[in-house]
């Protein structure tokens, strides 16, 4: 029987596998780069709105977080994608507060609002250690694009202590490149959001204009460090990059050139999360955002799902797909 397997790049088993950042704390490089994250703080260009404030002193601009982060919620989460979530949940830490202002926010309290307690580097490590402790399987940042060097001084305390997952970097897409080349080699799963593929729609939904410029450029980047997604023999993922792509009404996301861009100019590999759980929500309604404020239709949700297979992407709900590549293992 044929050992020799098409998907064999998708596999790692678990028994093999060892979280970046372990190799980066031995060496003295991981503690190099916080140490680095931190002290540009002085001038905060961590995220593409280069707003330069000087954050080490509690100045705020555009994401209103000074020196340290703020948490909203830290718990296993079980809403996330099978292969984050396995049986024990993903460990997710939700920061407050965002570089977008998305007109639809569906966690509007938390990252508009601020709805948090500021945490210190010793708090934000004992939360991983203790998500560890819980059973979850990953580390879970979600909008971590403003504190990568809060999560990286944090991560020096952590690893410390004993800390052992991989890392799951659950962005918007939009971060800077100075902040992925920090995080390159600490974060094992990558998992951007790409929201509009036209400027125009990202300025009047987003409030910013350069947001598709900025997602094109990170995804790329994002793959280049950690390529496409890997799964252990339980079909957790364990490295790679997942894409997220949120369905909008009278499809204005520009779903077919975003699943184009990411089959030619990323890889036909990609890992997809095509979601259909639009609704209206924070500044949407009858008075403003008129054209959105409804849910997607099926059909709408069917037309995004068949470009995404156009272009031979993977996708996350091809749950035969997980179930195929664990099975696998009994043939090698």
């Amino acid at each position: 029987m044929a050992r020799e397997v098409t998907e064999s790049q998708f596999l790692i088993r678990s028994h093999e596998f060892q979280p970046a950042y372990i190799e980066l704390y031995r060496t003295g490089e991981l503690q190099r780069r916080a140490q680095e994250a931190v002290a540009a703080l002085e001038h905060c260009l961590m995220c593409p709105r280069d707003c330069g404030v000087n954050r080490l002193a509690n100045k705020t601009a555009t994401c209103h977080t000074g020196r340290y982060a703020r948490v909203s919620s830290y718990f296993p989460h079980f809403g996330e994608e099978d292969c984050l979530r396995g049986w024990r949940g993903s460990g997710t830490i939700f920061f407050s507060l965002c570089n977008l202002r998305c007109v639809f926010c569906q966690n509007w309290e938390i990252s508009q609002a601020g709805e948090g307690v500021e945490v210190g580097p010793e708090r934000l490590a004992a939360m991983m250690l203790e998500l560890q402790d819980r059973g979850c399987h990953n580390i879970n940042f979600v909008t971590p694009e403003h504190v990568v060097p809060q999560i990286l001084e944090a991560l020096v305390l952590a690893v410390e202590g004993g800390l052992r997952l991989p890392l799951v970097y659950n962005t918007s897409g939009y971060d800077s490149l100075h902040s992925l080349q920090l995080m390159d080699g600490v974060v094992d799963i990558y998992m951007p959001d790409f929201k509009f593929w036209d400027s125009a729609l990202s300025l009047r939904y987003l409030k910013a204009k350069d947001y598709p410029e900025v997602a094109r450029r990170v995804i790329k980047e994002m793959h280049r460090q950690v390529g496409p997604l890997k799964f252990d023999e339980n079909g957790l993922a364990k490295r790679g990059l997942l894409v997220r792509h949120l369905v909008m009404p009278g499809g204005i996301a520009g779903t077919e050139a975003i699943m184009r861009f990411l089959a030619e100019e990323v890889s036909p590999h990609t890992y997809v999360n095509v979601m259909g759980q639009y609704h209206p929500d924070g500044r949407v309604g009858p008075q403003q955002y008129v054209e959105i404020n409804r849910r997607i239709t099926p059909a709408e949700l069917d037309e995004a799902v068949a470009a995404a297979r156009r272009f031979g992407l993977r996708l996350d709900d091809d749950h035969h797909v997980r179930r195929r590549l664990v099975m696998l293992y009994a043939w090698n």
